[in-house]
């Protein structure tokens, strides 16, 4: 080229500088366009724009009219037409010597106008099958391979309705505004700027942009073959896409370099101007510059010299929006034309070659493998920038036809997934996704012309149907040497509307952008002028038409350039993206599972803590009491068995050559008899020291004793031998190894099996005892059997089968007379004998036989004293229950009633007249031994029969005075009985059942209501969210991703979010108590607050678990999905800028706020529900209630986990807000009260640890009997509260509590009100009060009868009931209940003395019969036991006689054993059977409370009274 033309080019572009810049005499103003291209047209803001509507040519063709597309087998696969339609040998020129340059200038203009590449949301995949067997991406045949594709953006107003289909968005501006280079919006254009003289911020050259700096606006995929990814290593550059390869980096370096340029130009004429005003200016000139070179040079070119019409002026009704099918066919075109490879040349015409990965050389940059390079070893420097585009300048492209080379059809880049696909195929489905008409539909257009080549082959693929050619492939198959005639079509038609309804058009008069001179200017500004103007190139280096390259332009390429002349394409890799993080996310799972495990060894610690201490308080309060004396005799260590460690004993041999064994603090283990056996039987070890001794003992077990060394073993059996020689006894001693001595040795254990067999054995004689349980010796060695057979009892394992101890006179009677040989031993048979009398014997036999007991003499009489004698065995029976007085005071009220007055001795027949009125007590007391336990049915049926609540009638002269002063008042004491009327109750079982189920319908109606209501809410809330992800949620992406992990979650969470608040309510004591008084009290079970609060937080933490395990599915998804899914799940966290890799688990479990906020939930759910079980609840209340405080925690960590709004917006805080402000309001009531210190009046320590408390009332303190109070202590070091029940009655004037000392807190309290620390404190301690609070035993009132059953401490809300209704029946008062029966369950009467004196002062005042009082005790054995048969008949004759009972000296009736309910509700059954419900109260241990609600339930199977219970357990 010659010199003028060099000098042109340069004038050309100085000139239009000067224009621009040449000052007008008014200064002209002129609207700065937007970067978004809104407000270009001002009658619609939004046409062109960011995020406008592509704009169709023909209505949408869907598969259904609205969104989904026509798919396989309708139409083709896309590979497989790909194949037949595109491939074929790379290497054919272009017919009209394009240039490569052209092609990739071409590109910068698509992307200039449109960019709907980033996938849309929901993400919707159309994955292509690849057909087996695939040369390139199935090789394995496999038949299993996908290339990835999904969906474009899309409106979701859209695709609603055939009225109203899906329609695609671009996202960037249709208008030809300079968006590739400045970007399409002010952040983006503001991030390239350096705001400094107008120009743009350069990288490490000053002609070169910056790199990424971790910006996420730029595009950056992952290289496809080397798999590097990130922003580093990336231009930053207005257009998303133009890092894609190095020659679309080039262009929009080019015009990077341009702004520069011609702002550098305006800061050179104008020094004054500022930033802005040069930035805008040379802005506008730029753009005004691309808008001209692409329209009218770049476009006529690639339309084979088609031309725009003359431009008639800005024409506002004119939309440019991108059409579907421009975007996704007509402009497609140009893959067509690239080549395999791109030159790369200096200003000589010098060819450079191309360095490849592995350090070998190509003539050319291979296409496949320059997809987002970061590291450009060939383009790294300007210079290398310059030499690519002199290179593509004259390199001619291929061949404008219907072949594409492999790069773009085998080796285009594709998700990490799958590194490659192939274009041509990607583009065919997006034209399906678009929904766009065939291509005989669009060529049938007016302006189109017809298709002439349509290839057989591509026929057949359509089912030889040509009118459902695809428009892609059918453009392609029309094309020739060029765009055929409908593609040039819609490329023309959309250029024209961009340019037509532009308002900023340089062209455009109206706008005062520019001058005629300056348009003028503009158009005279080739593509050749910018590349001379910005790169080292000289104007005869490069041809003036740089999209054509002809004959006798500088530098011709070497040689047409194909893919075999060129390093090879990577092929396609895999990543899976959890690759590395398994072991990690398991192990961290795990530890998850692992907080209950971390939590329960926390409590344990605190418990075993709790534990040490208070038996560490124990031992202080029991300082000052005995040292422990060691016994006298030789020390040693007694062997009880190999599991079992050693016991310190001292031995010796008393007077009467009894072998006396001791425990070190004294008291004595063991008597062996030296005396009874025929020779002793030593055995020592020989080994270990020779420390061991065996003693064998007949009939027992063997002594095995451990000494501290020989020497000390040695004097013992030099003892031993010494007082056995001097009654002439042998002493046979034997060494033995120390392990054969052990095994030898029969240890107690072993003992116990062969007596436990002995007498289990002797019941299967007796009994009816299936033998399998009775000890069948069928099945043992004839050894073990006669070793049972042979054994004899000694008096204290007789003793301990029978329950007693040893020395008892009732052992002591029946071991004499059952031992007839006389031998110190019974026998099998003489065991035999005596239990056949207890077990099956009559009454007069069983009389009989205790006669005989105590008939020592064997004269057939019993004097005084050995009646005296018979009665203080069975009085001993009752294992110190009575007192020395009341032992003597029963014994001569039992000779009173044996008319020993009047005689000195009585016989048999005396002796049974004496029993006469408790015949069937007699006839079925058996003698309970151990091994009995399968007697229980027995036992039950008796119950049944036989009255448990003393009858009234048929009182003699015996009676005391108190019952006669009654009987002449006329009052009625309820017969209370069980008499054999069941017919009436046989029914079959399934009437049984409906029977059970009706009155178990009655009895919890509220319970049941509340419960489905409540669950039913949770079931509503968890279905609505999980039918919304599931199937309305669509716009989330949901459905396609992570469906059952994200509705499993959110359901979930739903639930969680209703019973979390609302749990709140269960726990508002003061709302409740008030609302037991209202109408509210008829439908919400109010008593069953804490139960329902304990199902509801159980149903909690199982969803939470849930909750939990769905994330972890969840988090699972995420960090295996690409990231254009996660943007779409999560547009506030993620946005899809193409680096496809997503974050690791530990990002969502560490670095989020519902990971951070989840996990710390977890952990403090694990110790809130740890601690809140019983058995920690009960050790440490203290780390009960400090746990539990952390639901403060917990709710705000909930906000907060939910504000996130990850999926959905937050919705905890309105389900939280309704019960919080409750509980706020119940906390304030309870806050306004533990401000007031209550002062106690009177303290008093009662026995069985039992702190009698009474303190002030509060003013206006209103409370019902059976209600409860918290109290705490300061003076105790802790603020902590703990509820107690009221025993005072509400008509008092004072509180009182009865608290017994069973834990560090109620211990201590006992401790604080001794008399030591109150003369230390001068004054009682003041208690904090908060309450009352009602429970279910308030309602004792709205029953006609009432049963009243009290174990343990359980009493202390009767002992305020009781109280409470003989004053109300005192005064007159009207209430509903007519009768209580009072069941108080004890050990000992001794155990709750203070409940005794509340019962007697009852007693005093109940003139009217109203309460009606039954004691159990426990720890005598039941009345049917021949044990207690004796001690049952003293106690009613001793009532009779004195009017109170032997035990408690109360009128009320005393009973043996634990209380058969059963038997006592058929008992009131017949009592009061005009009573349609019996309201049964239970306050104690929860086996007590379970046995009430067992019998409940049998009875309410009957047609008789309804039974309701409410309990409560301690």
């Amino acid at each position: 080229m010659d010199v003028r033309k060099q000098v042109w080019s340069v004038c050309a572009v100085v000139g239009l500088v000067l224009l621009v810049s040449e000052p007008s005499g008014a200064e002209k103003s002129w609207e700065v366009p937007r970067f978004d291209g809104w407000y270009n047209s001002l009658g619609s803001p939004r046409r062109g724009a960011v995020g406008s509507h592509l704009v169709r040519l023909v209505p949408a063709h869907y598969w259904d009219g609205v969104y989904q597309p026509v798919q396989e087998p309708l139409v083709p696969n896309p590979r497989r037409l790909s194949s037949l339609l595109a491939q074929g040998p790379s290497g054919a020129p272009s017919t009209r010597n394009q240039t490569v340059l052209s092609l990739f200038f071409g590109y910068h203009v698509t992307f200039e106008i449109f960019d709907m590449r980033p996938p849309g949301c929901p993400p919707e995949f159309m994955n292509i099958p690849v057909p087996k067997g695939d040369p390139v991406f199935d090789p394995a045949a496999t038949g299993k391979v996908l290339l990835p594709f999904q969906r474009g953006l899309w409106d979701r107003e859209s695709g609603q309705s055939p009225s109203n289909p899906r329609t695609q968005v671009n996202m960037v501006t249709a208008w030809i505004d300079g968006s590739s280079i400045y970007g399409p919006s002010a952040s983006w254009s503001d991030s390239l700027r350096s705001f400094s003289g107008g120009l743009l911020t350069s990288g490490s050259e000053w002609n070169m942009p910056k790199h990424g700096g971790g910006r996420k606006l730029m595009w950056s995929a992952a290289d496809p073959s080397t798999g590097e990814r990130g922003a580093h290593g990336l231009y930053e550059l207005g257009n998303a896409w133009a890092n894609e390869n190095m020659f679309t980096a080039a262009e929009g370096i080019i015009w990077f370099r341009y702004h520069n340029y011609v702002a550098s130009k305006l800061h050179e004429e104008h020094p004054e101007w500022s930033d802005e005003k040069l930035f805008q200016n040379a802005r506008k000139t730029v753009v005004a510059t691309f808008q001209n070179i692409a329209l009218y040079e770049w476009l006529p070119g690639f339309l084979r010299d088609t031309k725009l019409p003359p431009y008639p002026g800005y024409q506002k009704f004119v939309d440019p929006g991108i059409s579907p099918e421009f975007q996704a066919a007509a402009i497609r075109f140009g893959i067509t034309m690239a080549p395999p490879g791109v030159y790369m040349r200096n200003r000589t015409c010098h060819f450079r070659q191309i360095l490849n990965v592995d350090g070998s050389s190509s003539p050319a940059v291979r296409l496949c493998n320059s997809f987002w390079k970061r590291q450009r070893p060939n383009a790294n420097t300007s210079q290398d920038v310059d030499e690519l585009l002199m290179g593509m300048a004259s390199q001619i492209a291929e061949r404008e036809d219907n072949i594409v080379v492999e790069d773009l059809r085998d080796y285009m880049y594709g998700p990490l997934r799958f590194t490659r696909t192939d274009l041509v195929a990607m583009t065919i489905q997006r034209g399906r996704d678009f929904g766009l008409w065939s291509y005989t539909e669009l060529r049938e257009r007016p302006g189109s012309a017809s298709c002439q080549n349509l290839l057989h082959d591509v026929a057949e693929l359509y089912h030889k149907d040509i009118s459902k050619l695809e428009l892609f492939p059918g453009g392609l198959l029309e094309s020739l040497d060029g765009p055929g005639p409908v593609f040039s079509a819609i490329i023309l038609d959309q250029f024209e509307r961009i340019r037509n309804g532009d308002r900023f058009w340089f062209e455009n008069k109206q706008n005062g952008l520019f001058t005629d001179g300056e348009m003028q200017a503009i158009r005279n500004v080739t593509f050749h002028d910018v590349l001379i103007a910005v790169t080292t190139a000289e104007a005869a280096d490069i041809q003036a038409n740089v999209f054509f390259w002809r004959d006798g332009d500088p530098c011709p390429q070497p040689t047409q350039l194909n893919a075999s002349m060129l390093y090879p394409c990577s092929n396609a890799t895999k990543l899976h993206y959890f690759d590395g993080s398994k072991a990690g996310f398991g192990i961290f799972i795990i530890v998850l599972f692992l907080f209950p495990v971390v939590s329960f060894l926390v409590a344990y610690m605190v418990a075993y803590l709790r534990k040490y201490r208070y038996r560490k308080f124990q031992r202080v309060r029991k300082a000052g009491a005995k040292t422990e004396e060691l016994a006298v005799g030789i020390s040693a260590f007694e062997w009880q068995g190999r599991k079992k460690p050693l016991h310190p004993v001292s031995v010796e041999v008393d007077e009467q050559r009894r072998l006396q064994v001791f425990d070190r603090s004294g008291p004595a283990l063991r008597c062996l008899n030296l005396g009874n056996q025929d020779y002793l039987d030593v055995r020592l070890s020989n080994d270990r020291h020779c420390k061991a001794l065996l003693l064998k003992v007949a009939k027992e077990y063997d002594l095995v004793l451990f000494f501290d060394d020989e020497s000390k073993r040695t004097a013992f059996v030099k003892h031993l031998r010494a007082e056995v020689s001097d009654v002439g006894q042998e002493m046979r001693v034997k060494e033995t190894r120390e392990k054969e001595l052990l095994k030898e040795a029969l240890t107690k254990e072993k003992r116990a099996q062969i007596v436990e067999t002995f007498i289990r054995h002797a019941f299967s004689k007796v009994l009816e005892i299936e033998k399998c349980d009775a000890g069948d010796l069928s099945g043992v060695s004839h050894e073990k059997a006669r070793e049972v057979l042979q054994c004899e009892l000694t008096a204290s394992e007789f003793a301990d089968a029978l329950g007693l101890k040893p020395d008892s006179l009732f052992v002591d009677s029946m071991f004499t007379l059952a031992d007839k040989d006389g031998n110190g031993y019974l026998s099998f048979q003489e065991f035999l004998d005596v239990m056949v009398i207890f077990m099956k014997g009559s009454p007069e036999e069983k009389s009989k036989l205790m006669f005989s007991m105590n008939d020592i003499s064997g004269t057939g009489f019993l004097s005084k004293e050995e009646f005296a004698r018979m009665l203080r065995s069975f009085i001993e029976i009752s294992n110190s229950t009575l007192s020395k007085v009341q032992a003597e005071d029963g014994i001569k009220a039992m000779m009173e009633a044996a008319c020993f007055d009047n005689k000195e001795k009585i016989s048999w027949q005396d002796f049974h007249f004496l029993l006469r009125d408790h015949e069937k007590e007699l006839q079925f007391a058996q003698l309970n031994v151990k091994g009995m336990e399968k007697q229980g049915e027995k036992r039950l049926s008796r119950d049944q029969r036989v009255s448990f609540i003393c009858p009234a009638n048929n009182y003699n002269n015996t009676d005391g005075p108190e019952i006669r002063r009654r009987k002449k008042l006329g009052a009625k004491t309820p017969n209370v009985y069980v008499k054999p009327k069941r017919d009436q109750y046989i029914r079959n079982p399934v009437q049984q059942k409906i029977q059970h189920f009706k009155r178990f319908i009655e009895n919890y109606r509220r319970h049941i209501v509340c419960f489905i209501v409540v669950y039913g809410i949770v079931a509503g809330v968890t279905l609505e969210r999980c039918y919304y992800y599931g199937l309305q949620a669509e716009s989330t992406g949901i459905p396609e991703t992570s469906m059952v992990g994200i509705i499993v979650s959110r359901g979930s969470a739903a639930a969680i979010s209703f019973l979390f608040p609302y749990i709140l309510l269960t726990v508002c004591r003061n709302l409740i108590t008030l609302c037991r008084e209202t109408f509210l009290n008829r439908y919400i079970p109010f008593d069953a607050a804490i139960d329902f609060h304990r199902f509801m937080a159980m149903t909690a933490i199982i969803l939470s678990v849930v909750h939990s395990l769905g994330h972890v599915v969840n988090i699972y998804i995420f960090s295996i999905s690409d990231l254009s899914i996660l943007s779409c799940l999560f547009p506030k966290v993620f946005s899809n800028n193409g680096s496809e890799l997503p974050l690791k688990w530990s990002w969502w479990f560490f670095q989020t706020v519902p990971g951070m906020t989840g996990v710390l939930l977890l952990f403090t759910f694990s110790f809130m529900y740890v601690f809140a079980s019983r058995y920690f609840r009960r050790i440490s209340f203290r780390g009960f209630w400090i746990t539990h405080y952390l639901y403060v925690v917990v709710y705000v960590l909930m906000v907060i986990h939910g504000s996130f709004a990850l999926l959905q917006e937050p919705r905890f805080h309105i389900y939280l807000i309704p019960p919080a402000l409750l509980f706020l309001l119940d906390k304030l009531i309870s806050l306004s009260r533990k401000k007031v210190e209550i002062p106690v009046v009177r303290a008093e320590l009662l026995p069985s640890g039992v702190t009698h408390l009474e303190f002030k009332r509060p003013q206006g303190f209103v409370y019902r009997s059976g209600q409860w109070v918290r109290i705490a202590c300061l003076m105790l070091g802790t603020d902590e509260y703990h509820p107690f029940t009221l025993t005072s009655a509400p008509h008092e004037e004072t509180l009182s509590l009865h608290i017994r000392a069973v834990g560090p807190w109620t211990s201590q309290l006992r401790e604080l009100y001794t008399e030591e620390s109150l003369i230390e404190l001068g004054a009682y301690p003041k208690l904090y009060l908060d309450g009352p609070f009602g429970e279910g035993h308030q309602e004792w009132v709205d029953f006609e009868v009432s049963v009243l059953v009290g174990g343990g401490i359980g009493v202390t809300p009767f002992a305020s009931i009781l109280k409470d209704l003989v004053f109300k029946s005192s005064i007159k008062s009207k209430i509903l209940c007519k009768k209580v029966y009072f069941i108080w369950v004890t050990r000992t009467q001794h155990q709750f003395e203070w409940v005794s004196e509340i019962i007697r002062e009852v007693e005093e005042l109940d003139t009217q019969e109203l309460v009606s009082v039954h004691t159990y005790i426990t720890q005598v054995a039941e009345k049917f036991d021949l044990r207690t048969t004796m001690l049952y008949v003293c106690e009613r004759h001793f009532q009779k006689v004195w009017n109170r009972s032997l035990f408690t000296g109360l009128r009320s009736v005393t009973h043996f054993g634990r209380p058969p309910f059963v038997s006592f509700f058929s008992s009131l059954q017949e009592v009061h059977p005009e009573v349609g419900k019996i309201g049964v109260f239970s306050c104690g241990p929860p086996g007590l409370t379970k046995n009430v609600e067992k019998a409940c339930q049998q009875m309410n199977k009957r047609d008789q009274a309804h039974f309701m219970h409410h309990f409560e357990n301690f």
